[in-house]
């Protein structure tokens, strides 16, 4: 059992705060994968840290786990939190995510489904990401152009 479940366990859907990774992983045609959830809509690889794990290491793990890929050099896109990152899961678990955003165009390994988690994995281009697409991942990439574009303006 996870460090998550024992937590549960002690104080059942209580509001947590939850810290955890997600991956923009791109392509050499600057597509960007995203993965079909099990639990709904696109959403980028990642998930919650275990006990005694770095954010980058929590970031590799998932990325291996959800895509079968072995991700190179992490560069750090930014760290999201507050209010409106408060989920309430079907389950009725509450919780507050801390998530760490980093991306990569350096990985290796052939594409595969995790079948816990995952039903596809995909490269979109950034101009035509799906509707489907979480509102808290859309934030996340959106960032990611909003400062490109900001940098490429200087």
């Amino acid at each position: 059992m996870g460090y998550i479940a024992e937590l549960r366990k002690l104080v059942g859907h209580r509001p947590l705060i939850l810290p955890g990774a997600v991956v923009m992983v791109f392509n050499e045609k600057d597509e960007l994968l995203l993965q079909l959830r099990s639990d709904g809509g696109w959403g980028l690889p990642g998930g919650l840290m275990e006990l005694g794990e770095s954010l980058e290491e929590t970031a590799r793990r998932e990325v291996q786990e959800e895509t079968g890929l072995i991700v190179g050099s992490l560069q750090l896109e930014g760290v999201f939190s507050g209010s409106e990152y408060y989920l309430k899961v079907a389950n009725g678990d509450e919780l507050y995510s801390v998530t760490t955003v980093y991306s990569t165009r350096e990985y290796e390994g052939i594409l595969k489904i995790d079948d816990c988690e995952s039903i596809d994995l995909k490269f979109f281009r950034l101009d035509n990401l799906p509707k489907e697409l979480q509102l808290g991942y859309l934030k996340y990439i959106q960032a990611y152009i909003n400062q490109k574009k900001h940098l490429v303006q200087y």
